[in-house]
């Protein structure tokens, strides 16, 4: 299996093969908490317009996403896992378009098959990725608005990476560390609006979910996001 690690809109552009698209901070684990919750599928954009076209001819669609993480207007929520405690999602379809993990998928258009991936279930990632056979694997990391890499994408990719290969990685010693690296601003006051310091420690509950998020694709209908369990 030739596993690679790959960076920001190029690395989209670059993957080949099974192609697993990581954003922990925070995307992909907004995503993976909202399919815990019930949420029948999401549909990932990369358009703001595109989503609130699909909300107006959809009115029961939930508009989840952020630009320079903020909550878009008109939108239900923003990227952030603590804001879903008091929404129910159960058997609803979320549009979700973010600065960095949605303009992957986007971009990732040689990739076979796609997932999304976050610290929150990169074990049934992993797993996922180990029994597909795929000769080809790319773990794409978006960073911080897909414009410059990030610590927390970068791990991610070689935790999942590490649990391929069966190689030691001491996952929570390294996301520790995170506090003070590109996870900082979840503890800085001046941003918790944006940054609530619950989003850090919810974005890196290792493993915490046994499914995977999958691209779906049909005919006829826009891509999708749904649970596939191991």
């Amino acid at each position: 299996m030739n596993i690679k690690i790959l960076q920001l809109i190029e690395g989209a552009r670059k993957a080949q093969g099974l192609t697993v698209i990581i954003d922990v901070f925070r995307a992909y684990s907004l995503e993976a908490y909202l399919l815990a919750k019930g949420a029948e599928k999401i549909i990932p954009v990369a358009d703001v317009e595109l989503a609130y076209k699909l909300k107006k001819e959809n009115p029961a669609f939930i508009l989840a996403g952020e630009r320079h993480g903020k909550i878009l207007p008109g939108f239900d929520i923003g990227n952030s896992p603590s804001q879903i405690s008091s929404l129910d999602p159960k058997g609803k379809t979320v549009v979700h378009t973010t600065s960095a993990g949605t303009q992957g998928i986007s971009n990732a258009i040689n990739a076979s098959e796609i997932l999304g991936g976050s610290l929150v279930n990169a074990k049934a990632t992993a797993k996922y990725i180990k029994e597909s056979g795929a000769k080809n694997v790319s773990l794409v990391c978006m960073g911080l608005e897909a414009l410059r890499p990030t610590e927390e994408d970068t791990l991610c990719a070689e935790y999942i990476k590490s649990l391929i290969e069966n190689t030691g990685l001491d996952i929570k010693s390294e996301a520790e560390k995170l506090k003070f690296t590109s996870g900082a601003k979840f503890f800085d006051d001046t941003q918790k609006d944006v940054f609530p310091k619950d989003d850090f420690f919810l974005c890196t509950d290792i493993d915490r979910f046994d499914f995977v998020l999958k691209l779906k694709k049909e005919k006829g209908t826009l891509p999708c996001i749904v649970k596939e369990k191991l």
